[in-house]
């Protein structure tokens, strides 16, 4: 049982790492939307978090198989896997922030780091009442 408790909270660490870093991304598209030239970035959770938690190596990615080998350079995507954001329309300053999108990203983003908070309590409130002594109530 333990085993499963501490890969839950694993998991659902890493996933609240994820979110906390998208939530300053967003954040960052935001704060500067009237920044010429600026470039929304963002990043694929799904895909972020599969990598994190080890599940899949990213397609085409080359992986450190041996302790001798150097670590995998990033690729066009830009700094350890963050996105530019696809751009609805142009913008005579270049900008690329959609302010629809990333209001509505940054709202959808803040309710699942909301969930996941919620679950990493629920779960450690659960195992805390499992070791409790029948007589404590």
């Amino acid at each position: 049982m333990l085993n499963r408790l501490t890969d839950t909270l694993n998991f659902q660490t890493q996933a609240l790492t994820l979110r906390a870093e998208r939530q300053r991304l967003l954040a960052s598209n935001i704060a500067n939307a009237d920044t010429p030239g600026y470039r929304a970035r963002d990043i694929n959770f799904a895909q972020a978090l599969r990598e994190a938690t080890g599940e899949v190596g990213t397609p085409g990615a080359l992986a450190t198989t041996q302790r001798g080998h150097m670590a995998p350079l990033a690729g066009a995507r830009g700094e350890s896997g963050k996105d530019y954001a696809l751009q609805a329309q142009t913008n005579l300053d270049s900008n690329g922030v959609d302010m629809d999108r990333e209001r509505a990203s940054f709202a959808d983003n803040s309710v699942k780091y909301e969930a996941t908070l919620r679950f990493i309590n629920s779960s450690v409130r659960n195992a805390l009442d499992a070791m409790k002594s029948p007589n404590q109530g």
